[in-house]
Parts: C-alpha cells; structure tokens; sequence
C-alpha cells in the first residue's frame, strides 16, 4: 500500500511529528521553500521561452524602415541577382532608383519573394547577427549601435539591431534617425564650403571688372592730358613765332608773353600733378588687382581641394551604403603615415581612419607638447606626411619639407585637420602609389 508523502512533507517543514515546532522557526523555513520554488520556477520559465525568442522579419517591421533597409544593407548588384532570381520583369535593365523601388516594395510580400531577401540579408550580414546574437537586453544592443556607428560598420549593425529580438520601437526609431541624418550632415558641411567659394568666386568676377574699368578711365585721362600738352606747347610755339627776331619788343608784349608763359606753366602744373596722381591710382589698382588673382588662386586651390574631399567623401559613403564597407577602404597596406600637427582630440579619429585604410599611423603634434627635435626622425620611419595647414606652425612645415626633400619621401598638405581632408589626402596618397608602381611595371 502507498503511503502517502504528507507526513513527510509536515515533517521537513516542522521538523518531524513527535516535536512540533515553534511558529516563528516554522514560518521562516515555509519562506526559504517558497523562494527556492519560486527560483526553479523562474529557470524553468527562462529555459522554457529562450529558444522560442526569434529575430524580426522584414516583412513584420514598419515599412518605413524598408527603404533604408535596401539602401543601406544590400548593394545594387545583390539585389539586381535577387530580382532576376525571383524572374522579376525588367530586372535585368532597370536603373539603380527603380532597382531600388522594387526592393522596398517586395521588403513586406513574403510570398512574393521577401523570404528570399530576408535570407540574403542575414546571410551577408552573418557576422553582425551572431555578435548581436549575444545581447539580451536593450542597454547592450544600444552600445553595440554606438560602437558600430563609431566604427563606420553601419549596413551589418544596422540590420542586426532592427531585427534583433530585444529591440523596442525607441531603439528602432534611433538607429533609423542616425542612419536618415547621416547623408544630412555630409552633404550640409559640404554644400557650405561650396557656397562660400561661389563667393569668393563672385567677390573676385566684381573686383576685376571694376578695376578693368578703372584703367580705361585712366588709360582715356592719359590720353586726354598728353593731347592737351601737345596742344599748349604748339600754342606757345606759335605766339613765340609770332614775334620777330629783329624787332625790340614793346614792353606791353613783353608782359604779356610772361603773362602767358606763367599760365602756361601753372597748367603745365596742374597737368603734372593729375598725371602723378594718376600714376598713384594705377599703382594702386594694379596692387588690388595682383591681390584679387592671388585671391582667385587659393579660391581655385580651395575649391580642388573641396573637390578631391568630396569625392572621396562619396566614395567612402557608396561603399558604407553599398553593403560591402571594404570597398570603399584605401588598400594602404603596410604604409607608414606620419600625421603632424591636428588637437588632441582629433587624433584617436585620425588614427582609426588611418589603421582602417591597412595604414600605421605615427603622431607628431608639431611642437606643443612633443619635442620639434623628435621630427626629423619621425620623418625618417615614414612613408609619407601628411599636416593640416590651418593647425601647425611654420617651423613644422618648414622642418617637414626639408626632411622629405632630402629624404626623398611624399608630403601632402592638408586644407584643415578633418577627416574629410586626411581622407582626400589619403586617397591622393594612394594615387601617387598606384602612379609609381605602374611607371615601375613598364618596360
């Protein structure tokens, strides 16, 4: 016959039948068992739902967010093989913008194909999911964002948090707004260099016409006062003619003729001093107008060097934009980069934009704080210099140049110590390799 467990469970609890217990020592032991029940409660519950927590599909996200989804996480060419896969018409022709059109509409159809786009995006982006794979709460996927976004390493990060099981709608709206404002801020910084090198550009068109201008008004006024030189002399040649040799002249005539002499030479005066002022005036235009081209060329250096950021800008956004951040790096694999000049707090930026094109990177502040003795030999174990022109002293400058001259190494000045411009510089860096490297491989 069974014998049934409540005695023995009265007797754990109260400490055996023969001795009953005292209230206070049988209360305490009723709640040490009830937290144990509730703590296997609890890991039962958390091993019961873990496997069932599953990433968000892309068909169950806002499709709002489908639109940055394919911009940002999958390149045109993946999604062109995509659509010609899925036998979608026109496919193969169809222009990015319409490539792009057909992919957020078939981001929330999964019979009509997004299944397949779900695989090809995880599949791309494996190795962002598996690191956010181990994040089990909101704090955590919210460093993740921030370090990825620091990183630069936005299309894997991105698709990673918007599907991730713990994201909640604040973190869907903030990875969103970072990656909308993104192209925002570029495209803001550079829109007002070229504004105010239009500027210049105008500036310098009005100060030429008006001093173009101002030397055909003197150019006449020279013309003017010669003629009427040329006028008075003849004038006074003529009365002196007038006159003759063996006649005495009459005393009246005689002050006349001095009269007229003086006249002559207070115009003659007056005619000196306006050429002598305009002399002054020309000299003066002719120095502003050497001002304005001096001008119009570093406007026109500027606006090179403008160009160049731009482009590389561009170049570094399509390949964060295209999926595959890689193929927007600079391939500067073992380059020595002696970086001069910049604020403190640049510097980290600079050195993981560097490191990140394959690159060393070397520091040298250019005499605040690092000794100006230390930069010659810091130029020896480079392969190039770069330094921003707005933030080092012409000591450096100076330093630098002679040390590359006589070591036969590349510098590149900077127009300012942002990463725009150590990224253009970068790029022409690369170039100047790319050059040499052909020159070298022909016969």
């Amino acid at each position: 016959m069974p014998v049934s467990p409540l005695p023995q469970v009265m007797s754990s609890v109260f400490g055996g039948v023969s001795r009953p217990p005292r209230p206070a020592d049988a209360l305490a032991g009723l709640r040490a068992d009830l937290r144990t029940a509730d703590a296997i409660a609890a890991r039962i519950a958390a091993a019961l739902v873990g496997p069932h927590r599953r990433r968000t599909a892309i068909w169950d996200l806002h499709n709002s967010l489908h639109c940055s989804i394919v911009g940002t996480c999958l390149s045109t060419e993946a999604l062109r093989r995509l659509l010609v896969k899925l036998e979608v018409a026109c496919a193969e022709t169809a222009n990015d913008h319409d490539l792009h059109m057909l992919g957020v509409m078939l981001a929330g159809r999964p019979l009509a194909g997004a299944k397949l786009l779900q695989k090809a995006l995880d599949r791309r982006h494996a190795a962002a999911i598996k690191q956010a794979d181990r994040i089990k709460d909101v704090a955590g996927l919210v460093a993740y964002w921030e370090d990825a976004l620091a990183r630069g390493d936005i299309p894997g990060a991105y698709w990673a948090v918007l599907t991730h099981a713990v994201a909640t709608d604040d973190v869907v709206r903030r990875v969103f707004g970072d990656v909308h404002m993104l192209s925002h801020l570029v495209g803001a910084a550079n829109r007002a260099d070229i504004r105010r090198l239009r500027a210049l550009e105008a500036a310098n068109a009005a100060l030429t016409a008006k001093i173009e201008k101002q030397q055909r008004q003197l150019r006449d006024g020279f013309v003017a006062r010669d003629a009427t030189i040329r006028a008075l002399r003849e004038s006074l040649g003529r009365a002196l003619a007038r006159q003759a040799p063996s006649s005495a002249p009459a005393a009246g005539d005689d002050r006349l003729a001095r009269d007229a002499m003086a006249e002559f030479e207070t115009r003659l005066n007056r005619e000196i001093g306006r050429r002598e002022r305009a002399d002054g005036r020309l000299a003066e235009l002719a120095a502003a107008l050497q001002v304005a081209e001096k001008a119009g060329q570093r406007a026109a250096r500027e606006h090179a060097a403008l160009m160049r950021e731009l482009a590389a800008v561009d170049t570094r956004l399509e390949g964060l934009l295209s999926g595959d951040p890689g193929s927007a790096d600079l391939d500067l694999a073992g380059t020595q980069i002696l970086y001069v000049g910049a604020r403190a707090h640049q510097v980290p930026q600079l050195r993981a934009l560097v490191e990140r094109m394959g690159a060393a990177f070397m520091h040298h502040d250019g005499g605040v704080e690092h000794s100006p003795t230390l930069l010659p030999g810091f130029v020896g174990r480079a392969d190039a210099v770069l330094f921003p022109v707005d933030c080092i002293s012409h000591l450096a400058v100076a330093t630098i140049k002679r040390q590359c001259r006589q070591a036969g190494k590349r510098y590149f000045p900077l127009r300012t110590a942002s990463l725009a411009s150590c990224l253009s510089g970068l790029a022409r860096l690369r170039e100047h390799e790319m050059a040499a490297a052909s020159d070298l491989s022909v016969p």
